[in-house]
């Protein structure tokens, strides 16, 4: 049986690589978004402003989700 140091330990691995994991999937998605933009602004310039207005939308849109996740992770840790 895990006494409750090592019960703890495991917990705040756990937090911290759900925390992580949260961070980099929400860096490589708007990564990806980033990238799609330029290339669809490269294709139709004359449609850049409405392309980057709706990159920002779906980029906070990933960032939200991010820092659900982690706030989730960080709720995990303390209760």
């Amino acid at each position: 049986m895990l006494g409750l140091l090592a019960e703890t330990a495991l917990v705040g691995f756990g937090a911290s690589l759900g925390a992580a994991i949260a961070a980099i999937g929400a860096g490589i998605g708007i990564g990806k978004i980033g990238a799609s933009a330029m290339e669809a602004i490269a294709r139709q310039p004359e449609a850049a402003g409405d392309i980057r207005s709706n990159m920002i939308v779906i980029a906070a849109l990933i960032e939200g989700v991010a820092l659900f996740a982690v706030i989730v992770c960080v709720l995990a840790l303390f209760v």
